[in-house]
């Protein structure tokens, strides 16, 4: 791998003690910054735990969930991470799906690039003005915020907070390079969508507005499972792949990589509470064509020609379904790899 390309990390929720030994293993082995997702909490309090304890890693919501919560307490929330890190914070929003967003936050969804685009707007403009006293009454197809008489204590570290978009389709990876900083690739992306639909459609947003490539950050999350039993490692897999594929809203991707037929057969095993059978139904193929596994030099081979355009990548551990030590052993290597062997 070359040395330019920005190696980052997953932080999830963990005890202070592995939280504290965790961020300074990633920060001296000199990891460009780690994300931290929202599966139900906001990732941005375990983010200031990293941000206490740290000095150069960048602080990256990876994601946090654009529309449950006001644009304002999201603004003001990486705005404080912000703060706590001194400059350090990244804003990663994603749509997630539905279900999630309208079905266990109660929130709405709406079209998610229409209101992705209206939070972003709203989210730049708070960071840019919030301590001015400039805002007024702002009136969007999805938000309305009377920020007339809204102001922040003091001025933003930056009024400008790198934002990143997460995506599975096109229209979001042209929208990444439209208006974002950052297109924050999905985990179950394989190299035939990155070449033929992610970076085309990049391309595409980033022609529309006029700007040059580098100006977005392509980083592509992916799950890695290093092990010379190439069968265990497909084993150990499965399940987390399976697991991220029984969204039906993913259909289509999965037909145009040639896996719709078990896509939609462990999706029907997943709508009717059959995990067992939904892992089963995930092949061998499917599992292969999604995350790396295998030896290091199959794994380090098939990263090579997965990140030839990217300017970043996070490892994920397949840990769906994983115990403890399985985790640990899928962790130790990454690191062995990337964190401490591509340096």
């Amino acid at each position: 791998m070359g040395a330019e390309t920005q190696v980052w990390a997953q932080l999830p929720p963990i005890p202070r003690e592995r939280l504290v030994a965790v961020v300074a293993a990633y920060e001296s082995a000199g990891l460009e910054g780690i994300w931290s997702s929202q599966t139900f909490g906001a990732p941005f309090l375990p983010l200031s735990a990293a941000a206490a304890v740290s000095e150069t890693l960048k602080l990256g919501t990876g994601i946090a969930l654009a529309f449950v919560r006001s644009p304002l307490e999201t603004a003001c929330n990486i705005m404080d991470l912000d703060r706590i890190s001194d400059g350090r914070a990244v804003l990663g929003l994603g749509s997630s799906a539905a279900s999630l967003t309208e079905g266990a936050f109660g929130a709405t969804y709406g079209k998610p690039l229409t209101h992705m685009r209206e939070v972003i707007g709203l989210v730049r403009a708070i960071v840019e003005k919030g301590h001015t006293g400039e805002l007024g009454l702002i009136e969007g197809e999805y938000h309305t915020l009377d920020l007339r008489h809204f102001r922040t204590l003091s001025a933003p570290v930056r009024t400008a907070i790198p934002i990143f978009l997460p995506a599975v389709f096109q229209n979001a990876c042209a929208m990444a390079g439209e208006i974002t900083d950052g297109l924050l690739g999905h985990p179950l992306w394989n190299e035939q969508w990155i070449g033929e639909e992610a970076l085309p459609a990049l391309k595409r947003g980033l022609d529309k507005a006029g700007r040059p490539r580098g100006a977005v950050t392509l980083n592509l999350q992916m799950f890695v499972a290093i092990n010379d039993d190439r069968r265990e490692a497909i084993e150990d897999a499965r399940a987390n792949i399976a697991f991220y594929s029984q969204s039906p809203q993913y259909l289509r991707y999965f037909d145009a990589i040639g896996m719709g037929a078990p896509a939609r057969a462990l999706q029907e095993r997943f709508a009717v509470g059959d995990v067992p059978g939904m892992t089963a139904a995930c092949p061998d193929e499917m599992v292969e064509s999604i995350a790396l596994v295998g030896s290091k030099d199959e794994v380090l081979r098939r990263f090579r020609a997965r990140t030839e355009h990217a300017d970043a990548f996070t490892p994920v551990i397949p840990h769906y379904g994983l115990a403890q030590d399985k985790i640990d052993f899928y962790s130790a290597g990454i690191a062995d790899l990337f964190y401490l062997g591509g340096k």
